[in-house]
């Protein structure tokens, strides 16, 4: 649900790292709160009617109760230094996690701190006295795009669960949520260049073609160590006959008519690519990446495919 603007800019506090001041948090008494309360009148009637010294101790003994209650709940928050973390990029389906950092500067422990929202589960967490601790918010990434957070809860119910104190939050925090890979039998991409190019102008299989990252396996005669010395990669030779065929994706190719089922076809297609160490290149409308490889080119096709325009 979308809260009017008036509401957010009067309630939610924005930003990256956020300091609980006293005037931005809120208490209100449990259900068990009520109850307490209740029982607290019920029991000063009753010796009110009755002129019983015993029940006006335990009543009053039980206001005082409600009373300290209510203060140490609102001081286990008050104070309290929160900083939000970008979540890593996760796959359409999967559960994006946002580090939360809470700095507690007080001398006092601030205990059962929780994170409450409409998609955000995280667990209690307690901050020792001038000390630090983490909690993590994790979200489920439902459709490709950013994923935010969004407005959350920060409350306590400590020391005695009749209280409950918190702030509204809305984290300047996004995370990268790629499409969800084509599951199953996939159509391998028709769209190749470079490689049929290649072996036909190949002048025979001694022949030098470049370097790539070492696998398992590779002979280590053609490991390039003068090369491997100047960087922290071990590169390994690759002559021409072997080369590996450099691969086009073309948005044309996943031969669909659905924008997301396109998507997800180049997703399993970039990714297939990625783990056989191929060179390849990435064409959508408007955009073309590569030809390259590598784990730096993988980032920036899956980003490419997730931001594309237009919405699961």
């Amino acid at each position: 649900m979308r809260w009017p603007a008036w509401f957010a800019e009067r309630f939610e506090q924005r930003g990256t790292r956020l300091r609980l001041r006293y005037r931005r948090l809120y208490i209100l008494p449990t259900r068990h709160g009520l109850l307490f309360a209740a029982m607290v009148v019920v029991m000063w009637l009753g010796a009110v009617n009755y002129s019983n010294s015993l029940a006006f101790l335990l009543a009053f003994l039980m206001a005082g109760l409600f009373v300290a209650a209510m203060h140490h709940a609102f001081a286990n928050l008050l104070g309290l230094e929160v900083a939000f973390s970008p979540g890593a990029p996760v796959f359409a389906g999967e559960m994006a996690v946002f580090p939360v950092h809470l700095d507690n500067p007080a001398r006092r422990t601030r205990l059962a701190v929780e994170a409450e929202g409409e998609s955000v589960e995280a667990s209690p967490v307690d901050v020792a006295t001038r000390g630090e601790a983490a909690l993590e918010l994790r979200c489920p990434a439902r459709r490709r795009g950013r994923l935010s957070p969004g407005r959350l809860a920060l409350a306590s119910r400590y020391p005695t669960g009749l209280f409950r104190v918190w702030t509204w939050l809305r984290p300047a925090v996004s995370c990268l949520v790629y499409p969800r890979p084509e599951a199953g039998e996939v159509p391998p991409p028709p769209g190749r260049a470079g490689a049929s190019r290649g072996r036909a102008g190949g002048s025979g299989d001694d022949d030098f073609a470049g370097l790539r990252r070492y696998r398992p396996g590779d002979p280590l005669r053609r490991v390039a160590w003068k090369a491997a010395a100047r960087s922290q990669e071990l590169p390994v030779k690759v002559f021409q006959g072997e080369a590996p065929a450099r691969l086009l994706l073309r948005w044309a190719d996943t031969e669909l008519s659905d924008t997301e089922a396109r998507l997800s076809r180049l997703c399993r297609w970039v990714l297939d690519a990625d783990a056989e160490g191929r060179v390849y290149e990435l064409e959508l409308p408007g955009l073309r990446l590569g030809p390259s490889s590598g784990a730096a080119h993988r980032a920036r096709c899956l980003a490419a495919l997730a931001e594309f325009p237009g919405h699961a």
